[in-house]
């Protein structure tokens, strides 16, 4: 089991390019795996960081890496749960929005403009989190859509981490869906 976020950059690094690998997110172990990949992983492989984000506004997440003094030039956000909250959010260059995580379409779309914009560079594809994107859509949409994106990714030699978070209730379903797609599970955190 993983235990830090230089652990876990490690063994995504022992991973080629255009590996799916489902993240197993255990305890409070989420903001380590954060740092694990766009922190040491993404840097040390020289690729942007694509961050679909499902679980968390963008903006929460920007402002927790702006403390732990991480590099944020070659970190682009597709945000798909800040259109549906209430209240304003900041506006920041390098976030696009989606108006909702049922937008799957959309999803894929924004993450092909961004690797577009930034070509001539890998990426790192992370969704965040695949639970959370579970209760806003079919499971049998969301696994074609699953299906469809990590292939795409897969062509353009990106590597794709999907985050499966324990505390927000993994389903068998979930859990199959995930073994038909990705190559391997790293799990962070636990005991």
């Amino acid at each position: 089991m993983i235990k830090s976020p230089a652990e876990l950059a490690e063994e995504l690094h022992e991973l080629p390019p255009s590996s799916a690998i489902d993240l197993r997110i255990q305890g409070d172990s989420y903001f380590d795996a954060i740092r694990g990949i766009v922190d040491i992983f993404a840097p040390k492989m020289n690729v942007d960081v694509i961050y679909i984000t499902v679980a968390i506004p963008s903006h929460s997440i920007i402002d927790v890496l702006k403390i732990l003094e991480i590099d944020l030039e070659h970190i682009y956000f597709v945000d798909c749960v800040s259109h549906i909250m209430i209240g304003a959010t900041k506006k920041y260059d390098n976030v696009f929005y989606v108006e909702s995580p049922t937008m799957l379409e959309n999803i894929m779309l924004k993450v092909e403009y961004l690797m577009r914009k930034t070509e001539g560079r890998n990426s790192v594809i992370i969704l965040d989190a695949i639970n959370a994107l579970g209760i806003h859509n079919n499971m049998r949409i969301l696994s074609e859509f699953l299906h469809i994106m990590i292939n795409n990714l897969r062509a353009k030699d990106a590597y794709s981490i999907v985050f499966t978070m324990d505390e927000l209730g993994d389903t068998e379903e979930v859990h199959n869906m995930m073994k038909l797609v990705c190559d391997t599970t790293i799990t962070i955190g636990g005991e």
